[in-house]
């Protein structure tokens, strides 16, 4: 039997082999080798450290091995080959390019199995291809462009109010949910059940709509609002009267409501009423660019809450579910932290423009 080679560590070995043996995140296969060379160093042989270990013969002599020729770096895997390639490189770069630059014969948009057949492909290869490379074609979102002639002096007067707004100031967003109806389904709605979601028929039956008036309170998210069957420029009158009511008159303190520029908050009667009262200052938004009014992610958040799968056989019900609700939300209110600056939308919406131009459409 030939004699084992004698191995031989370093303080600087010694210590990194003990430090992976103790460390509890190191692999355990790491540590396990690691455990060889030091009952190696200790003069044990291999017989009796296979046994002391557990593991089989070869497997001390590997290692003891691996050790000698390598050091520590030889404790470590080696890569393993793998498979051959099945997909090339141009075969990646044709999928991407014609996802990219090129639409179906018979669709809008490329799906994995008709990007498959076009290419050559397995369907996972498409998929794999595409994740790589963030391309989801299945996708598509909406925008609108502004045409305001002022729209970067409005959204720096805007959003200058939510980040930094005036001493003794109160910022109000303003505006109405209109047209929101009280909907029946025609069947009972079956309720929620382990393993089974809650199902409701698709059809419905209309009962009328109403119109909710609301601002939202930036500072502490508390929001006034009010229900109303129309949709008038009397109905958004008697709203500021609310307003100006729920707002207490304090010497100094100014209210400032951010408006869209529906033709109901510019008509003379409304024009005179705020004229008449100077503590309340307009700021309108850019036209075409609600989503800079903050009340609009309020009216996002009862309409998934509480009215798009609610049940109303009347307005009078649809009020109360609304009213109801704007009561809890007023018992702990939350503002909306808003945090992207003027200079920041501006930008994307200069890259939007940029993006749109170049587009070929």
């Amino acid at each position: 039997m030939p004699r084992l080679k004698s191995l031989t560590l370093t303080d600087d070995e010694r210590a990194k082999l003990e430090a992976w043996v103790r460390r509890p995140k190191t692999a355990q296969r790491l540590a396990l080798r690691s455990r060889i060379v030091l009952a190696a160093a200790a003069g044990r042989g291999n017989t009796a450290i296979a046994a002391d270990l557990a593991v089989c013969l070869p497997t001390v002599g590997k290692w003891r091995q691996r050790f000698l020729d390598r050091r520590l770096e030889g404790l470590a895997d080696e890569p393993r080959p793998g498979p051959p390639r099945t997909v090339t490189d141009a075969q990646v770069e044709e999928v991407v390019t014609r996802t990219l630059e090129a639409k179906p014969a018979d669709a809008t948009h490329w799906s994995t199995r008709g990007m498959a057949k076009a290419a050559g492909l397995s369907q996972t290869a498409v998929s794999r291809i595409w994740r790589a490379f963030g391309l989801k074609p299945h996708l598509a979102q909406t925008f609108k462009l502004s045409s305001d002639p002022f729209f970067v002096e409005k959204v720096r007067d805007v959003v200058g109010l939510y980040l930094s707004p005036p001493d003794k100031a109160v910022v109000l967003c303003v505006d109405e949910k209109s047209g929101t109806q009280a909907l029946d389904r025609t069947q009972p709605v079956l309720p929620l059940a382990p393993g089974r979601p809650e199902r409701a028929t698709h059809d419905y039956v209309r009962h009328g709509t109403t119109s909710l008036f609301a601002a939202l309170d930036v500072a502490t998210g508390k929001v006034i609002g009010t229900c109303h069957r129309r949709h008038r420029h009397q109905e958004f009158l008697r709203f500021l009267k609310d307003i100006d009511a729920a707002v207490p008159p304090e010497e100094g303190v100014t209210v400032h409501l951010v408006m869209d520029n529906y033709a109901t908050h510019k008509t003379p009667a409304v024009r005179r009423w705020l004229t008449e009262r100077p503590r309340f200052v307009v700021h309108f938004t850019p036209t075409s660019a609600s989503w800079l009014n903050q009340v609009e992610r309020f009216f996002a958040e009862i309409t998934e809450k509480r009215i798009r799968r609610g049940v109303y056989r009347s307005v009078a019900a649809l009020e109360a579910a609304i009213e109801s609700y704007l009561a809890e939300h007023n018992r702990d209110p939350k503002p909306f932290k808003w945090t992207a600056t003027a200079d920041l939308i501006l930008r994307r919406v200069e890259d939007v423009c940029k993006r749109t131009c170049n587009s070929g459409h």
